[in-house]
């Protein structure tokens, strides 16, 4: 009895597997990775409509509403945050650019001033991760029944 081989039977799919991949090789490398905007789109033109003097609702109007507002006594600010970023097949989120727009505006809601600020005037902050152990939390469930007794 003649053995038989498999090569026949294996060689399209063999073929087909080569080419495949030589056609995934041949794809440009912008193919894996993902460009977005996280958080507003700040164009040139809505910054310049901003100016001193304007009230709140029309800076709500131009800009929408803003993503972060602080008040200091009198003072209060509107944040408009822009993040450009790519994010790669494989989940790794890398950041291109960062630009945030503060809009001050006085006790009567109007713009004092507005100002532009990018990825390299931020600053880097270290969050603790240390705790503070307090009593009853080492103790298992069991030794809290067992030393209640």
């Amino acid at each position: 009895m003649p053995l038989r081989t498999a090569t026949g039977s294996i060689a399209p799919l063999a073929t087909a597997a080569l080419l495949a991949i030589t056609l995934a090789a041949c794809t440009s490398a912008t193919s894996l990775v993902t460009k977005r905007t996280q958080g507003y789109e700040i164009s040139e033109s809505a910054m310049a409509q901003i100016r001193p003097g304007q009230s709140q609702e029309l800076v709500t109007i131009v800009l929408g509403s803003p993503q972060s507002t602080n008040t200091f006594g009198d003072q209060s600010a509107f944040y408009y945050v822009e993040t450009k970023v790519r994010q790669t097949s494989f989940g790794v989120t890398l950041t291109d650019s960062r630009t945030v727009l503060v809009i001050y505006f006085d006790k009567n809601k109007k713009v004092v001033d507005k100002a532009v600020y990018g990825l390299k005037d931020g600053k880097t902050i270290a969050i603790e991760s240390r705790r503070t152990s307090s009593f009853g939390e080492d103790r298992s469930f069991i030794d809290q029944i067992l030393n209640s007794f």
